[in-house]
C-alpha cells in the first residue's frame, strides 16, 4: 500500500531532473568560498530580497540560530511569538549557543503586534537584560502554516529602528508566503535585518537553507556557520537542487495550498474536529479536536493503518502538510480514508 505522506513538506524526493542538476553541478571547496554552484545560489537569493549577501547552510535551525548568534551578544533578550519555531523546537538553542534568553509573545494565529513588543522592550538598566533582537515567522508552522500581515511587518520594522533593534525573519515557508500573497520578495527583504528561508520544504530540495542580510551580517555569520561544524566543502551538489527548485517549483506551491484547503474544509465537516479556515492559506491545515469524541495519537494511527500519515500536534491536534510529491489524486484518495476514519463512529455533523 502507497502511503500517502502528509507529515511534513519534508518529506519529499528530489525529481529526476533535480537529482541530474546535481549529479552535473560544478564544485569547489565552499569554506574558502570557491564553490561556483553554491556562490551562484547565494549571489541569486541576495540579490532576490535587495540584499548584500546570502549564506548556505545545513538547515533551517542552523540558519535561525546563526542569525541569533550574529545579531546577540551573551545576556541579550530575544522576543518572539510564544508558538514559534526558533522558541519550541530548536533545542534551546538560544541559550546554549548564543547564550541569550527568549521572550515569548502570546500571538494571534502567530501574529505578534508592534504595540505588544513595545510593552515588553526592556529600560536601560543593569538589573534587565537587554531587548536586542526580534524574530518573526512567516508563515507561522505552529500557527498553521499562517500568513503575518505585511502592514504589522512594517510597523516592527519602524518599532525596531526607533529602539535601535535587529529583527530576523524565520522564512522557513516564506516561499508560500509570497506565492499566496504576491507580495514581493524584495518588499519582505527591506523589512528585516535578516532572513533564513528554507529549500528542504516546499521547495523540494533535499537539503539546505540560505540566510540573507548585508555584508556584514553574513560575514559574522560565516564564522558561527564553522563553529558550529556547518562548513561543508564541496555543496554545490545540494545548492545546484535549490537552484533547480528556485527554477522550477516555486509558482505551483498555490498547488499545495488549494490542496491542504480541500482538506481542511473536509476535516471542518466532522463533529468534533476543527479547523480554522479563515487562517488556512498555505499548505499547513491543523485540525483540533474536541476530546470528547477524538485522541490525535489514536487517529493518526488510525489513519496509518489506511494510508495516511499525518502528526499529533500541540493540543490534541493533528497537523497535514501538502507539498511537491502530493497530487490531486492522493487528495481524493486521503479525502475517502478521512471520511472512513471520522464517520466510523458516526459523528458526522
Amino acid at each position: 500500500m502507497e502511503m500517502i505522506d502528509l507529515r511534513s513538506d519534508t518529506v519529499t524526493k528530489p525529481t529526476p531532473e533535480m537529482r541530474q542538476a546535481m549529479v552535473t553541478a560544478a564544485v569547489g571547496d565552499d569554506v574558502f568560498g570557491e564553490d561556483p554552484t553554491v556562490n551562484r545560489l547565494q549571489q541569486r537569493l541576495a540579490a532576490m530580497f535587495g540584499k548584500e549577501a546570502a549564506l548556505f547552510v545545513a538547515s533551517g535551525t542552523m540558519g535561525n540560530q546563526v542569525a541569533i548568534n550574529s545579531h546577540t551578544q551573551p545576556g541579550d533578550e530575544v522576543i518572539c511569538e510564544e508558538q514559534s519555531h526558533c522558541f519550541n523546537y530548536e533545542g534551546g538553542g538560544a541559550a546554549l549557543l548564543s547564550g541569550v534568553q527568549m521572550r515569548p509573545i502570546a500571538g494571534q494565529r502567530g501574529v505578534i503586534t508592534a504595540q505588544q513588543i513595545s510593552a515588553v522592550l526592556r529600560p536601560k538598566n543593569d538589573h534587565f537584560p537587554q531587548s536586542r533582537l526580534i524574530v518573526l515567522e512567516n508563515t507561522h508552522n505552529g500557527a498553521g502554516g499562517t500568513l503575518f500581515p505585511i502592514e504589522e511587518i512594517r510597523d516592527i520594522r519602524q518599532l525596531a529602528i526607533d529602539k535601535g533593534l535587529f529583527i530576523h525573519l524565520d522564512g522557513a515557508r516564506l516561499w508560500n508566503a509570497h506565492v499566496a500573497t504576491k507580495i514581493p520578495l524584495l518588499e519582505y527583504g527591506k523589512h528585516f535585518d535578516s532572513i533564513s528561508v528554507c529549500l528542504s520544504k516546499g521547495l523540494g530540495a533535499p537539503v539546505g537553507s540560505v540566510i540573507i542580510g548585508s555584508a556584514d551580517f553574513i560575514h559574522k555569520a560565516h564564522r558561527f556557520r564553522k563553529i558550529y561544524g556547518g562548513g561543508m566543502r564541496q555543496v554545490g551538489i545540494l545548492a545546484a537542487a535549490g537552484i533547480y527548485a528556485l527554477d522550477h517549483h516555486l509558482d505551483r506551491l498555490v498547488e499545495d495550498h488549494k490542496r491542504a484547503f480541500r482538506i481542511a474544509e473536509k476535516l471542518n465537516s466532522f463533529r468534533g474536529i476543527f479547523v480554522d479556515l479563515e487562517s488556512t492559506k498555505t499548505n499547513i491545515v491543523i485540525a483540533t479536536m474536541d476530546e470528547r469524541y477524538w485522541q490525535a495519537g489514536q487517529v493518526a494511527e488510525e489513519l496509518k493503518n489506511k494510508g495516511v500519515l499525518a502528526i499529533p500536534f500541540q493540543q490534541n491536534s493533528l497537523r497535514f502538510v501538502t507539498h511537491l510529491d502530493i497530487t490531486d489524486e492522493h487528495i481524493e484518495r486521503a479525502l475517502k480514508i478521512l471520511g472512513q476514519v471520522f464517520d466510523s463512529r458516526a459523528f458526522a455533523k
